[in-house]
Order: C-alpha cells, then structure tokens, then sequence
C-alpha cells in the first residue's frame, strides 16, 4: 500500500459479540443523532467501511453463537437486555434508542425457531443464549442500515496488530481461508471473554486421559465442549458448581431424554402451564418443587469445587423481577463518605474498611427476614430499625446476630455464605438434605427466604463495591487480593444464580440421587489410571470421566487469546498497573489503558490513540464493563462503545475514506 493510498476500511472491529455490536450501534446514532430506530437510511452519507472479526459468529460472538443449543440459558433476566445507550450512561454522543430484548422479542423476530422462543418470553424470563444471539445479530443489521455502515464479517482468528505506515494499523489474521491481513486507522479489541492457556493441571489430566483412556472435558465454552463422550450410566467427576454447571446439568439430564415433571401433580407442566423442563420460565411457579423421571442415559454426576455448594438461584417472583433491595447499614451515603475521606488516594483497604459495612449488611437482611416472617425464630421481637441499630452497633455483627437467634441453624455468617458448615462426614448427608430444603424455600418463596434476601442484598452491595473501585480510592493490593479472591467470589455465588427453575431441577437431581456433592474443598488428582477426588466430608472417590466446568473469567496473564499474547510477550501492551496505598503499584490481571480514551498502552507507558480497548480484557481500568448493558442503568460497556465510535469518527478523513464521500 503506497502512502497515498487510502485503507480499505474505516475501521477493524477485533470480536464480533455485543461490544462490536455496539460500537456500530454508537457510530449509526452519532452519524444520525436526530434520525429515530429505525429510520430510512441516508443516502447522503458516505457509507462507513468496519471490518468485524470473529472465530465463531459476527453479532452474536462465542457466547451468544445461534447454533448452540437451547438448553444453554442466560443467567440474566430479558428485560435486563440492551444494546442501546439511554440517558443514564456517562458518554458525549447523543442518545438514540433502540429496542431491548423485550420489545425486540415482541415484533417478532424473523426466524422460525427465534419467533417460537421469543414467544414466551416475559420480562422476568431467562432467554436461551442463542436467542440474545439473534437480538445482537438484528441490532447489528439495523444499526449499520440506518447509519450507512458497511460491516463487513471476517470469520477468522486475529493473531497481531501492526503499524504499516504512520496513522495506520494492520490486523494481522492466522492462516485460514479469509484475508491474511485488514488495514484502518483505528483499530477496536473487543474480545469479550477471553480464555485461558491450559493450566498444567488441564494438561496433566488430558494426558491421563490420553494414556489411560479416560473421559476428560475440560475448562472452557460449554457451546464448544463434546459432551457425547461424558458415559451414560457411570459415576462421573464434575468440577466446579459456577455458572457451566447448571449448563452441564441440562445437557446431560433433559438434553439425554430425561424429564421434570411437577412434584405435587406428575404432570410435565407447572400451574401456570409451562413445561417443567423449561429451565427458563419465570413466574411465580418457576421455583416449585419438581421430579426428575430419568431416561437412563443419564451419568451419575459427583460434583463437587472449593466451596463445595452450587451459586445460589434467583427468587421466583410474580412479574420476574424482584425490587431493589434498600441498605439501611452499607447506604450509598456510607459508600460517599469513604470516597470522601479517601480525597482521591488509593488508601482504603476493602477487608478493613469496606467488609464490616458489607457483612453488617447482609446479616441484617438475613434477620430483618427472620423478623418479618417467622418472628419466632429471633429471641426478641425487634423491628428492621432496632436491627439496624444494633448490628451497626455491634462490635461483631455475626455474634451478635447468633445471639439473637434461637436455633443455631437460623445463624448466618456472611464469609461462609457460599459454603457449608464444617460438619463431620457422618451429617453431610443429612446436612445436605436441609439445604435442599432451603434452597427450594428460597426460589419458591423470595419474599419471605432469608436466603433470598441476602442474595438480593449481595446484589445491590456489589454495585456500590463497584462504584467504590471506579472511584480509585481503593488500595491495589487490596482489590487484588481481598477483591479479586473474597469479594468477587462471593458476590458471583449469591447474585449471579442461575434462574428458578434451574435451581429446581438441581434440587430434584440431587433428590433423584442423579447428582451428588461432594462437599468444600473438593481436590482431584490422578491414580492408577482414574480419576481420584476427595473433600472435607469424602474419602476418595474414583471415575473414569471428568468434567470441569469452570471457565476463565478474562484475567490477561494466562490467555490464550493470540493477539493478546503477541502485544503483552512484545511490550507493546501491558498490564494495568493498579496504585497501592504504600506508594508502590501491583499489577492487575487486565491490560492497561487510559482511563479517558480506552487506549491501549504499552510497556513504556505510551498510548497508542489508534487501538481501543474494551471491555473484559480492561476490566481493570473499565469497572463493570464485563456486565452486559441493562435499560436504564448506567453502562461502562455502552460508554466505552461510545468512546469507540468517537475515535472511529474523530480520524475518519472523509476525502481520503473508502468512498472519496463527504
């Protein structure tokens, strides 16, 4: 290319999911700020030229491909689900709205099996990932028409990004059948959930499987996984009780003909008419109590992980979505006056000055529960005002909230909450038959659970955590540490549930002796040719199959991801440095970038003004924009999309663009 010739695109998207779907939705409504959702396009406007690249599916990416399978839900309700920017997210460019997934879902999507789906679903409802899948694809399509965008897909793997010439950037892709390379002046990594090297555990046990003939799924995407190997009938190792568990449960209970049918009636359908086996329905029958009916192929799942019990499900309600739950200890007040005090400084540590406010909280919630509901269960009759007082109070909230119990079983300790008790091998089993009891009391009855409602607290708590670290008051070490290791743990067990009737299933499997746990700190090793785990509460239990479920959640240093590796192992990015209250800096696990422009920084400190980063990978610097965007709350990940489009447009010339068009 000679140094007059103009690139052949305006810009390279790198990640085809909803951050690149966003971007162009951002360019479509800063291109056309008074032209509604919609509108004809407008023939006058030179037609943009964005390359999009993806492994797998452009709009809809890895985790949203439409050819995975329906059992694969989201975790979070529908009318949660946008990809337009409103007027609460921080941003410059002008709002345009767009349909959510709710009333996308309403007009009728165009594909057969997307209008069956689409059909029933509620506001509260938890949508099969391939139908979000379509949603972005449609939002894709609409916005590059009304905005005069060209987006052209590129299926392929991004393996570098190079500087041809000044002003310029060469995205580089691995050998395969598209372009070897695509040029534009501004290039936007936008790779969502980036996944891990093999650990050298995962290559310890793929070897084992290998020389012994053994079944070993390991980590990763559950759309990407062979679960027809996993035998029908056999005792088989599940590792991990996250998000991909519930998944796993699906695909190898319904998804191998086994049914759930109503508990109470036998029927295959709920009192409301929804089928039992729809781990998606909401409604306040979405949490009842159910029964599995195997069909013989299933395995006999042994599942255990660190802390030994699976996230906890959301609350079964009414109209599906449950009221924002109101702090009376940890308030937003509280949160503003450690930022306050902080004055800008990284000093506040989150065990020291940020735990007691969130574990003062959360016992609250459990014993305002108590108080309302089964008033018996607390020695005093106390109000939710007197609680509060007191437990603000008290030196140690959790004692004080055991002594106000009167069943040590009524007792909550908030740093145990996604764990079980510590009880001899003999009660587990009999431990785990109350929690089971619990667990269906608590999606089945959310307005009364005291289970739910710490979940609903942890909830909210963890967006003003969030707030609180987007602020950079907080002490690097700390939100590594304590952050990283305790905070977003627990947060993710308590209120990132699967939904209702995803927990009912696994309390009928658990019922049904399908599934077993294993109990905290579950350990798995190889011996003698199998696969040996054992726990606090088990000896050792031998298999032949393994399944790990957990997936990477997007930390830079161990990825996989090809061109990350290529711009970190060259110095031309780095990770964020995050500021320490000793004066000094810890790394983060994710790249550095301005705070402002999202643009990539490399290993001497310098900003490459052509590479915008979002999202995950910048997770450090971009709080909260690994969250998909909901209507009406503020988005990090619209805003970064925003500042995306900004940059694209910013260096856009138009007398030297694709078109030669003004």
């Amino acid at each position: 290319m000679s140094d007059r010739e103009p690139a052949p695109f305006d810009a390279v998207i790198v990640g085809g999911g909803p951050r690149a779907v966003a971007v162009i939705a951002r360019l479509a409504a800063r291109r056309r700020p008074d032209a509604p959702w919609g509108s004809a396009p407008d023939d006058t406007l030179r037609a943009l030229r964005v390359a999009v690249v993806d492994r797998v599916e452009v709009g809809a990416g890895a985790t949203w491909r439409t050819d995975q399978s329906p059992l694969l839900l989201n975790n979070t309700w529908a009318a949660r689900t946008t990809v337009h920017a409103d007027a609460t997210t921080p941003m410059t460019g002008p709002v345009v709205t767009g349909p959510d997934l709710v009333d996308w879902a309403r007009a009728e999507p165009g594909t057969a099996w997307a209008r069956d789906e689409a059909r029933d679903l509620g506001p509260g409802s938890y949508p099969t990932r391939r139908l979000q899948g379509a949603y972005y694809l449609d939002q894709l399509d609409e916005a590059a028409r009304r905005g005069s965008i060209e987006v052209v897909p590129v299926h392929g793997t991004v393996v570098d990004v190079r500087t041809p010439r000044a002003g310029l950037r060469e995205v580089v892709l691995a050998p395969g059948a598209g372009p070897a390379t695509l040029t534009a002046p501004v290039v936007v990594l936008a790779q969502g959930m980036i996944q891990a090297r093999r650990s050298p555990q995962t290559e310890r046990f793929t070897d084992a499987a290998r020389a012994h003939r053994l079944v070993y799924v390991e980590p990763g995407m559950p759309a990407e996984r062979d679960w027809a190997a996993v035998p029908a009938g056999e005792d088989v190792l599940v590792a991990g009780l996250g998000a991909n568990f519930f998944d796993v449960l699906a695909v190898l209970t319904v998804g191998r003909g086994g049914r759930f049918v109503d508990a109470r009636t036998g029927l295959p359908t709920d009192v409301s008419g929804r089928p039992c086996d729809d781990g998606g329905a909401d409604g306040p029958h979405a949490g009842d109590t159910l029964r599995y009916v195997p069909s013989g192929a299933e395995p006999h799942l042994l599942a255990g992980s660190r802390r030994g019990l699976p996230y906890r499900g959301k609350g079964a309600l009414a109209d599906g979505l449950p009221a924002p739950y109101e702090a009376r200890i940890a308030t937003r007040e509280r949160f503003a006056a450690l930022v306050e005090r902080a004055a800008g400084r990284p000093v506040l540590d989150l065990a020291r000055d940020v735990w007691p406010l969130l574990s003062a909280e959360l016992v609250l919630a459990h014993l305002t529960a108590l108080a309302g509901h089964r008033p018996s269960a607390l020695r005093e009759g106390l109000t939710p005002d007197v609680l509060a007082r007191r437990l603000d109070a008290a030196e140690d909230p959790v004692r004080e909230a055991a002594a106000l119990v009167r069943d040590a079983a009524d007792a909550v300790d908030p740093a145990r909450a996604d764990r079980p008790p510590r009880v001899s091998p003999a009660d587990w089993s009999a431990w785990v038959e109350g929690w089971v009891r619990a667990e269906q009391e608590s999606v089945a009855s959310p307005l009364t659970s005291p289970r739910a409602r710490v979940n609903q607290a942890m909830e909210t708590l963890r967006g003003e955590v969030a707030r609180l670290t987007r602020a950079g008051v907080v002490d690097g070490a700390s939100l590594e540490a304590f952050g990283e290791g305790v905070l977003v743990p627990l947060g993710l067990a308590l209120a990132s549930g699967p939904p209702p009737r995803r927990t009912a299933q696994l309390l009928a499997l658990v019922r049904a002796g399908v599934v077993e746990l294993l109990g905290e700190d579950t350990r798995i090793d190889v011996e003698d040719g199998a696969f040996v785990a054992r726990s606090r509460v088990r000896d050792a239990v031998r298999t032949r199959a393994l399944i790990e479920t957990r997936m990477h959640r997007g930390a830079v240093s161990p990825t996989d991801d090809p061109l990350l590796r290529a711009l970190l192992d060259s110095g031309r990015a780095r990770r964020h440095p995050l500021p320490t209250a000793a004066g000094g800096t810890v790394s983060s696990e994710s790249l550095d970038v301005t705070r402002d422009g999202c643009e990539l920084v490399d290993a001497a400190g310098a900003a490459d003004d052509r590479v915008v980063v979002l999202g995950i990978p910048a997770e450090a610097v971009q709080r909260g924009s690994a969250i998909g965007a909901s209507p009406g709350v503020p988005s990090p990940l619209l805003a970064g999309a925003d500042v995306a489009a900004a940059r694209i447009l910013g260096v856009v010339v138009p007398e030297a663009g694709p078109s030669g068009q003004s």
